[in-house]
């Protein structure tokens, strides 16, 4: 996302080799990592920004030589911010509607990438970042007008904030030495931090994944230099590897499942609610859905326009995800038995309830292939 900040790109890279290599080589780990999981793997964002970093080099490169795109735009700055629109729907806090003119908004990296969001649906992800050492959660962006200075003691956290410092701790834990907190002169318990809690940013990549679509994405600083030298990358790579492995496989935790119609056609667009937390999740084009969970009991409720609400209880363990489907059944219509106020030839054609049948596409990194289908 930020060209100066190479460490990701060149681990991603290293990771997609290290997961054919270890696939040919019958690895069981990565070959059932690779058969159970859709994995998407996008080494920069920024590419223009990197050819200006790295003209210049590690040894000459600057805090923020290549740091934006080729407008000079920070990509990280670029998201439409939907905190707003979530505010004025009292509460909602998932699947917050785009701006009319979102396009002519964002720059055509931003812009491919949420294209990208949109077509799939996505579940897990992680925005490679480095000038620090720390697994950085949503929010990035602070509650309230932001006080003096960028730095603040305070927090903005998801109603998934449980989830996201698990995840985070997934990553800092399975690091070499992430979490230890002891990194690059700063302090951070565990290795992890709250966006926010760090410093607030508006209109990041997290936050608008976790407002717009069904993923849930962390922020990961990987370095203290923002461009090392090849000669630390092996290092490196074996200070991440284990944790880039084990965070992709969080994605197989929680619940999933399908919401089919009573002729076993998957609705898509269907929402998922669970109980007790106010961040739903919809199903793809072909009615399944995925929904990360941390381990417990829960109440879920399918619904869909047209549809009958279903409510089911269930246990999640901490692996595997737990299968929950449902069956929806249409809603009948009620006929009215007051006297119509127009003639009754004007009062021929009811309209029939209609079931919004074009897909929203959503979006994961690492997707969770659904069995059964």
């Amino acid at each position: 996302m930020h060209g100066n900040e190479v460490l990701g790109r060149e681990l991603l890279i290293m990771l997609a080799q290290y997961l054919c290599e270890e696939y040919n080589h019958r690895n069981p780990r990565v070959t059932n990592l690779i058969h159970e999981t859709r994995i998407h793997i996008l080494p920069t964002m920024n590419p223009d920004g990197y050819e200006v970093a790295a003209d210049q080099g590690p040894e000459m490169n600057s805090y923020m030589t290549g740091r934006a795109n080729a407008h000079g735009i920070d990509l990280n700055r670029n998201f439409p911010d939907l905190h707003l629109a979530a505010h004025k729907l009292q509460g909602k806090n998932h699947h917050i509607s785009l701006p009319t003119d979102w396009q002519r908004q964002v720059e055509q990296e931003t812009y491919a990438v949420i294209r990208w969001m949109q077509n799939y649906n996505f579940v897990l992800s992680a925005n490679l970042h480095g000038g620090a050492v720390v697994a950085n959660y949503p929010f990035d962006k602070a509650e309230g007008p932001p006080g003096r200075g960028m730095y603040r003691a305070t927090t903005s956290t998801t109603p998934d904030n449980q989830l996201f410092q698990k995840l985070a701790r997934v990553y800092s834990y399975s690091h070499g030495w992430m979490h230890s907190g002891t990194n690059c002169g700063d302090y951070f318990l565990d290795g992890i931090t709250n966006g926010a809690s760090w410093y607030s940013l508006a209109r990041g990549m997290q936050d608008f994944n976790y407002l717009y679509s069904n993923c849930f994405e962390i922020t990961l600083e990987l370095s203290c230099r923002k461009f090392p030298p090849e000669s630390e990358l092996q290092r490196e790579w074996y200070g991440n590897r284990e944790a880039l492995l084990a965070y992709m496989e969080e994605v197989h935790k929680g619940i999933k499942g399908m919401v089919l119609d009573e002729n076993n056609n998957g609705i898509p667009e269907a929402v998922i609610s669970v109980s007790g937390i106010n961040h739903d999740v919809t199903t793809g084009t072909g009615g399944d859905y995925f929904r990360l969970l941390l381990p417990g009991k829960y109440t879920v409720t399918a619904s869909a326009p047209g549809y009958e609400n279903q409510t089911a209880h269930i246990g999640v363990n901490e692996h595997p995800p737990s299968r929950l489907d449902f069956r929806l059944v249409p809603k009948v219509a009620v006929r009215s038995t007051s006297v119509p106020t127009v003639p009754s030839e004007q009062n021929t054609s009811s309209r029939a309830v209609q079931r919004r049948m074009g897909p929203r596409a959503t979006r994961r990194r690492a997707r969770r292939r659904q069995r059964g289908q």
